[in-house]
């Protein structure tokens, strides 16, 4: 807001500005009502402060309001049927137009047009009175509030006082609300009724980067508008043309980087721009070329990149290690080569996947990048971008950046060295060493033999538990074939009992075994009361009288010694089948890594 004092050492037109009568008149406070001065012509002979590119083409109209196409045309349709909302809220990410957006249909639905008979329109003139005073910020009816500096359920109580006033010379009063999101949920739950139904001459127009802060309540009384980020090439072609307006030379390479560097935000593009314009200036030619804004940006040197890309690649351990030295003398930062080592990478995938297509990589990289294309499959390339997204997040943590990234470096150059399992596994075939390209399933492992003299039947368990057919509980009394141990372990867990049944699975080691009498193997995890426990339960699932007791005798291995020992005998023969044999015979150091077992699975 402006300042009723000197401005710029000079003493502005008090007959401009409103004074308290006429602000009450209007319902406004000095808080919100008081509108911005423009600011005071510069003395004679004296030059005009410089304004930066992000606020001098700030756009004045909607036809300069690049990329968000959708959302003028629905605004057009809605102003030419008379079909205005009450509220607007746009939302997006920083520089995208926002609240540019929220200026301009301030301005299209006051403007009165260069002859003061026109009404609302998606073209403001820009010359009328209405439209050269919010230009400028000093329009009495349209009220500009920061949220995130007026928080408060008072502030927002200013403005529910003020709507019932009208519009003193505009035909809408507008209030206009920046980062909307910071308001307190006390605030937003006072402002719900007015922004419901409002007076037919207030509009509210909403700004926000975090819509997700904003109450369901909020959005569902606003017509919502996601405003895009604005692409790289829509970019490239705007900044080329304020250079032109701007007299500065500039490459197509250089802006094409700084493009990108925006990340969709025309404010932070422009910026970069504001300051390569002076970097060139600096320089003394005047340009803005690409290796300026490389500099400029923090971004490691081209060649010296591709130099370490190709060391890595290559599998020269000492050669990317001085390389990365070197980059570091000059003043590079870790952070950034791990970026370049990034970028080549992602450039290398999309040339694989035919969609090399990025402008702004230079012809010495794009050169670069369509090489290696053809030398690498897409699986080591996504090794390689794995292991480079994880050198970024350890250089990033680590106290020693420069220890941190030489490890990594190193650990990619092994990792560089090994070939692709396709390659691999062709390799292998085309030598004979290993004619099945899949691995055949091992063997079922034997089932455990009872001791001597049992009853065979009664006693044999399953190989694999996992394998094992539930037996229905209401099915147990009337059962007539033989009766094994998973059998007990599956009545136990259909009753409730899982911590018998785990003890069973675990420790149970069966000397003989047949309908209501059980015989276990004397061990120090199965005491008595557990085996008067086991009996108990197994009789109210079964439903008849079991007997469980402990014997001397040596019982068949239990269900968990089973399953390790069928284990064992998988790894066994994965570990003599030829593939396997021949992987390890060409990597001595290889180790077999066995993967924890989905949920699921057995």
């Amino acid at each position: 807001m402006g300042d009723s004092g000197e401005i710029n050492g000079e003493q502005p037109d008090m007959d401009e500005v409103p004074n308290a009568a006429e602000l009450e008149a209007a319902g406004q406070s000095a808080l919100f009502g008081a509108p911005e001065l423009p600011p005071a012509a510069p003395a004679t002979g004296s030059a005009s402060a410089y304004r930066v590119l992000a606020r001098k083409y700030r756009p004045q109209t909607f036809a300069e309001l690049i990329g968000q196409d959708a959302m003028v045309q629905t605004l057009a349709n809605a102003i030419r049927r008379d079909r205005l909302a009450h509220a607007f809220l746009m939302t997006g990410v920083r520089g995208v137009g926002k609240t540019s957006t929220a200026r301009l249909i301030a301005k299209g639905l006051n403007c009165t047009g260069p002859d003061g008979t026109g009404g609302p329109t998606i073209e403001p003139c820009g010359v009328c009175d209405a439209c050269t005073a919010i230009a400028e910020g000093r329009h009495i009816d349209v009220i500009e509030m920061d949220a995130a500096s007026h928080t408060g359920v008072d502030d927002v109580r200013e403005i529910i006082e003020a709507v019932r006033y009208a519009a003193v010379s505009a035909r809408y009063k507008i209030y206009i609300i920046d980062e909307v999101h910071m308001l307190s949920k006390n605030a937003f739950n006072a402002l719900l009724k007015t922004l419901e139904e409002p007076p037919p001459h207030v509009k509210f127009l909403f700004a926000t980067t975090e819509v997700n802060k904003v109450p369901v309540t909020v959005l569902s009384r606003c017509q919502r508008f996601d405003l895009r980020r604005i692409t790289p090439d829509l970019l490239f072609d705007h900044f080329r043309r304020i250079c032109e307006a701007e007299k500065v030379s500039a490459d197509d390479v250089a802006l094409r980087m700084i493009a990108t560097a925006a990340e969709g935000s025309v404010r932070d593009g422009l910026s970069i721009l504001d300051q390569a314009i002076a970097h060139a200036d600096l320089d003394g030619g005047g340009l803005v070329t690409a290796a300026q804004v490389e500099d400029m940006l923090g971004l490691s040197d081209g060649g010296a990149t591709r130099r370490l890309f190709a060391a890595l690649l290559g599998g020269e351990p000492g050669g990317a290690i001085d390389e990365v030295r070197l980059q570091y003398a000059l003043g590079n930062d870790p952070a950034a080569i791990v970026r370049g080592l990034m970028r080549l990478a992602h450039g290398v995938a999309l040339h694989r996947a035919s969609r090399a297509d990025d402008p702004g990589m230079i012809p010495e990289d794009a050169a670069a990048v369509a090489d290696w294309a053809g030398q690498m499959g897409m699986a080591r390339i996504q090794r390689l971008w794995q292991l480079l997204l994880r050198a970024h997040d350890e250089v990033a943590r680590a106290g020693d950046a420069l220890a941190a990234l030489e490890m990594a470096v190193l650990r990619i150059v092994h990792a560089g060295t090994m070939p692709d399992p396709d390659d691999l596994a062709r390799l292998l075939h085309e030598r004979g060493d290993a004619a099945p390209t899949t691995l055949a399933p091992p063997a079922p492992a034997p089932p455990a033999q009872p001791p001597a003299g049992d009853e065979p039947a009664a006693i044999a368990p399953k190989a694999d538990p996992a394998e094992a057919t539930p037996v229905a509980l209401a099915a147990a009394p009337n059962q007539v074939g033989p009766v094994a141990i998973t059998d007990i372990a599956e009545w136990l867990s259909g009753s409730g009992e899982l911590v018998l049944a785990s003890l069973v699975r675990r420790e149970a080691r069966v000397v003989s075994l047949e309908h209501g009498a059980l015989v276990l193997q004397a061990v120090p995890a199965i005491s008595d009361g557990d085996a008067s426990a086991i009996a108990s339960a197994l009789a109210r699932a079964t439903q008849q009288p079991w007997r469980v007791s402990l014997a001397q005798e040596q019982g068949a291995p239990s269900l968990h010694e089973q399953t390790q020992a069928a284990e064992a005998n998988r790894e066994a023969e994965l570990l003599r089948h030829p593939l396997v044999v021949a992987t390890f015979a060409a990597f001595p150091e290889a180790e077999l890594v066995r993967m924890p077992r989905a949920a699921g699975n057995g």
